[in-house]
């Protein structure tokens, strides 16, 4: 295969070492990926069994994504002091221990204490498996592997609530946890086996202020965008603490990277205009795709009238249109012109937004899987060839904050993208709590479209030559 041969002049390891790697980084992505989405169909289940209401249960997936968040940057910068390898072992051991935690727990609060934990290790490896990737393989194959990365990640990402409700459905909630145990120690011994013990290449003293700033900018976005959910016809106190606590901690973590000595993210990596213009881009698409994953299933179970295993099975042909286009996308990446590539990919993927915003009253089930199967085309065509973008255009020694960054702002942009379902719900839904309007659905899917032209917008302007290749 070309992604393991060795050729004269080859940056990073060698094919078989590579081989390694990848399975170790690909099977710890896909475990970090599913425990984040899966575990939402089980918490109806998860809640009764411990007895607890429904506001207190959705902490058991809130925990995780909530800690995930506000750690992201910190490990980035962490992994450019210590390396790649203590940061993505450390992560995973924990990772994997936790979910042995979480399928032991017998109290809500152990469970959630488990959650925030095993976060925290999955934060650990997501933000830098990029970053890994770019150091082990060569630049010419660096879209290819991104975009078998970035394939993975969406896929899982549509597959996790299919897998999760059959693993639901024949076994216990416990199951969704205990399964990571095998694939977790498998990837734990082919990283510590092949995961190279390089030196640091930041020797610079870590930003702890920063740090600080870093996880509460991020925890307090978060949990603005899910008191946001919950906003009916006035904004709540809650609401308007987080939002100004995230303001003012944006404010001042800017201020700080700014004028601190060493920065916990060095702002001459968003002096590279095409490097800005892929995060932003990224930001842009992961909001449609978050609006897009939380209002369809409201449009076939609640407009429609599917079951809920035949709404989770309306979203296979969005991973398939990705495991179809994103490889040969990360190749043309490689060979052509990634934001080209990129661009071409959202306008495809704005076009199947459309043709979702624009489904009929009963639509059949081909007429939807069609829509859908556009949209993962043009995901995954414009997915591999951005992070290429990112990735390529910072220097080496930046590459685990580039990767920080791409983590930090997909799980941001799916998260303002889940928030804007959850007030179009809540203003609109009848006063019995349960009527839904479904004018609501459609406004929510439109609202994707408007957020995807934007990132087309984002990426077009990266394709002028006046915008800098290089800090």
């Amino acid at each position: 295969m070309t992604l393991f041969s060795n050729q004269p002049g080859d940056e990073g390891l060698p094919g078989h070492e590579r081989a390694r790697v990848l399975a170790a980084v690909m099977t710890t992505t896909l475990m970090g990926v599913f425990d984040g989405t899966m575990i939402n169909i089980a918490l109806p289940s998860m809640a009764r069994a411990m007895q607890v209401p429904a506001n207190v249960a959705v902490w058991f997936a809130n925990g995780y994504l909530l800690s995930a968040a506000m750690t992201l940057a910190i490990f980035a910068a962490l992994a450019a002091r210590v390396g790649y390898r203590p940061i993505f072992l450390t992560g995973l051991a924990a990772f994997t221990l936790t979910s042995l935690g979480c399928a032991l727990a017998t109290t809500p609060e152990m469970l959630t204490g488990m959650r925030i934990l095993q976060g925290i290790g999955g934060a650990a490896t997501l933000s830098i498996a990029p970053a890994i990737l770019r150091s082990v393989f060569p630049r010419q194959l660096l879209g290819r592997i991104l975009g078998l990365h970035a394939l993975l990640i969406a896929s899982s990402t549509a597959i996790a609530p299919v897998l999760g409700g059959t693993i639901l459905d024949a076994l216990s909630w416990q199951w969704l946890f205990a399964i990571n145990l095998i694939p977790g120690s498998i990837a734990l011994l082919l990283a510590w086996r092949a995961l190279p013990r390089e030196s640091a290449v930041d020797r610079t003293p870590f930003d702890a202020p920063g740090a600080v700033l870093s996880a509460v900018l991020l925890g307090s976005a978060i949990m603005l965008a899910d008191s946001l959910q919950h906003v009916a016809q006035q904004i709540s106190a809650q609401a308007i603490f987080w939002g100004v606590l995230a303001l003012v901690s944006a404010f001042a973590f800017t201020w700080r990277i700014r004028r601190a000595q060493h920065p916990l993210l060095p702002p001459v990596m968003f002096r590279n205009g095409r490097f800005t213009l892929a995060a932003l881009t990224s930001l842009a698409s992961f909001v449609s795709q978050g609006i897009t994953f939380v209002a369809l299933p409201f449009l076939f179970q609640s407009v429609y009238g599917y079951s809920p295993v035949v709404s989770a099975l309306l979203f296979t042909p969005w991973p398939i249109g990705i495991v179809l286009i994103a490889p040969h996308a990360g190749r043309w990446a490689d060979t052509i012109s990634a934001p080209l590539i990129s661009t071409l990919g959202l306008i495809v993927f704005v076009g199947g937004l459309v043709l979702l915003a624009t489904l009929p009253a009963n639509p059949s089930v081909w007429n939807i899987c069609l829509r859908s199967l556009v949209c993962g085309i043009g995901f995954g065509c414009f997915q591999s060839p951005n992070n290429r973008e990112m990735l390529s255009n910072v220097a080496r020694e930046y590459a685990s904050y580039a990767s920080g960054v791409l983590s930090i702002v997909r799980t941001f942009g799916q998260c303002l993208g889940a928030a804007a379902v959850g007030v179009l719900m809540a203003v609109t839904t009848g006063s019995d709590h349960q009527t839904l309007d479904e004018r609501a659905v459609h406004l929510a899917l439109w609202i994707a479209v408007i957020a995807s032209t934007g990132s087309v917008l984002f990426s077009l302007s990266r394709l002028r030559p006046a915008v800098r290749a290089s800090a």
